[in-house]
């Protein structure tokens, strides 16, 4: 295994994870927001799951992001 190689491809994934996933936050609480549904004081509870596809892998991360 080339360890370059292999290091270089998990950053990108990674890179392109929270890019993504922190775009779906924005919005997902903006149109919160926008509907009523929050009033931008909350703390939100969130998880990410990482599933290794063919290996059977899955690990998830819990937390929260404060919106005020």
């Amino acid at each position: 295994m080339n360890e370059d190689a292999f290091n270089l491809s998990i950053r990108k994934f990674l890179k392109h994870f929270g890019v993504t996933a922190q775009r779906e936050i924005e919005h997902a609480i903006q149109r919160a927001l926008a509907d009523g549904k929050l009033k931008g004081v909350e703390t939100i509870p969130v998880r990410a799951t990482l599933t290794i596809g063919d290996l059977g892998a899955e690990h998830q991360v819990d937390g929260e992001i404060t919106l005020a």
